[in-house]
């Protein structure tokens, strides 16, 4: 099964990928290695999914953002890969900041949103090495930020 069909069968829509918030680009490729910048988590009307876990953010709506961010990087991934994902070679690492309370140490399951997807969508290609930190802050008040390093075929 095709990136793609995987893709349809999850019922995910890719959107263009966002327009970076500050002095930076959305992504960097260097010899087969892409490196996409930091997504923040976005409702589904577009504005940021802003909160804190282990305050007003629970387990499972950390670990829903941030398999919204994974479809986002996929978008930016597709379009890094000059518009067709079956160019991945494999996804290389997740990089994930948590905007937590300093007892909170589930960061690594929040993540697990994010690499869960990516699992489903790639396969083996999908399975990758990974970071998980907690942060007393993201840009615009964001509960998750994930940032994701690829190589392309």
């Amino acid at each position: 099964m095709s990136v793609y069909d995987k893709l349809k069968a999850l019922n995910i829509t890719l959107a263009a990928p966002a327009t970076p918030a500050a002095a930076y680009v959305m992504y960097v490729q260097t010899g087969n290695l892409v490196f996409i910048s930091g997504h923040i988590a976005k409702k589904p009307d577009g504005q940021p999914w802003t909160g804190q876990l282990g305050k007003n953010i629970s387990l499972e709506e950390g670990q829903q953002a941030a398999r919204s961010i994974a479809i986002d990087l996929i978008g930016t991934l597709q379009e890094a890969a000059g518009g067709d994902l079956n160019k991945v070679k494999r996804i290389v690492k997740v990089m994930s900041l948590v905007n937590s309370t300093p007892d909170f140490t589930d960061q690594h399951l929040v993540t697990n949103g994010c690499s869960e997807l990516i699992g489903e969508v790639f396969g083996a290609a999908g399975k990758h090495a990974r970071s998980a930190f907690g942060v007393a802050q993201i840009p615009r008040g964001a509960c998750v930020e994930i940032e994701l390093i690829a190589e392309l075929a």
